[in-house]
């Protein structure tokens, strides 16, 4: 639902006094948006989802810091969410578009529709996932999200590789089951 510059700086004021009902209106006008300067930056839409969960924490935590007077709204937002692209980007290491063709075919922000549904099952997934305890919610990442082996993972989180693959069967059983499938 789009929002106007002033409805957009009265939100942002109301997220500052902790205002939840605000914060839902500023990210429902701002998400598709942000998505995609995230997704331009990173090139991948697994990061961008996460840097995007992070920029609205951000967004939550410094509202009070906005000044009207300065930027418009969506310019500090923007800003918000390139720099938290920017340091993910430094932090790991991209994948070139010779090597991933795929990233080619991600929507653009003229056809917002074609990523929100895209959008709901990652906010399905993370929902699913934060149900998860701690340390098996860290096994699920460190093997899908980051690429590293069953072996890896007992090394880094002194395990036996058995309780790792077990923990790892189990969690994946419970998200699938979260998730209705």
């Amino acid at each position: 639902m789009p929002l106007s510059r002033e409805q957009l700086i009265e939100a942002l004021g109301r997220v500052a006094q902790g205002d939840q009902a605000a914060f839902k209106a500023v990210y429902a006008a701002t998400s598709l948006k942000l998505y995609g300067i995230v997704v331009r930056i990173l090139g991948r839409r697994d990061l961008a989802d996460e840097v995007l969960q992070e920029v609205y924490v951000r967004v939550w935590q410094s509202a009070a810091d906005y000044d009207p007077v300065t930027s418009s709204p969506i310019t500090w937002l923007a800003t918000i969410a390139r720099n938290r692209a920017l340091d993910e980007a430094k932090r790991k290491s991209m994948v070139s578009l010779e090597e991933s063709p795929q990233l080619l075919q991600l929507p653009s922000d003229d056809d917002p529709a074609a990523s929100y549904e895209e959008m709901e099952q990652t906010r399905r997934l993370y929902a699913c996932l934060n149900e998860l305890e701690r340390e098996k919610k860290e096994i699920v990442l460190l093997a899908y999200h980051y690429g590293l082996t069953r072996e890896e993972i007992a090394r880094r989180l002194n395990r036996p590789v058995p309780t790792v693959k077990t923990w790892l069967r189990r969690s994946l059983e419970q998200i699938k089951s979260c998730l209705g499938q």
